[in-house]
């Protein structure tokens, strides 16, 4: 049995352990939504037709369930967002792009955000 916990919330200053935490955090309830944040989400099949491409529904059972482990992934990620930060990640719909935008913008070191301006 898995005992529930609250998700990291990232605190300025110190993403590093944030990071670690919310690694540990998400491979403790699936690790399968660990492996699709390291492996990125699935690309949706297309298809071409006279020029026309055109983006296939997601009909099978696997695709199903990346999809519902990539929704998952990014939920939890931006549940350890500070809420200011929100507006600013919304748009990102991928949890590996959403991870790596997090690190760009909040990671790093007290030199490199006084840089940025954010403390």
């Amino acid at each position: 049995m898995v005992a529930a916990s609250k998700v990291p919330m990232l605190k300025p200053g110190v993403y590093e352990i944030w990071r670690m935490r919310i690694e540990q955090y998400i491979q403790m309830i699936d690790y399968a939504l660990w492996e699709v944040k390291e492996n990125g989400a699935t690309l949706p099949k297309t298809t071409t037709m006279e020029g026309v491409v055109t983006v296939m529904p997601i009909t099978t059972a696997e695709e199903k369930t990346q999809r519902r482990l990539e929704v998952k992934a990014r939920s939890t990620l931006m549940m350890g967002i500070p809420n200011e930060y929100h507006l600013k990640f919304n748009s990102i719909k991928d949890a590996k792009k959403l991870l790596e935008a997090v690190e760009k913008i909040l990671g790093g070191n007290a030199a490199t955000k006084r840089l940025k301006g954010i403390s």
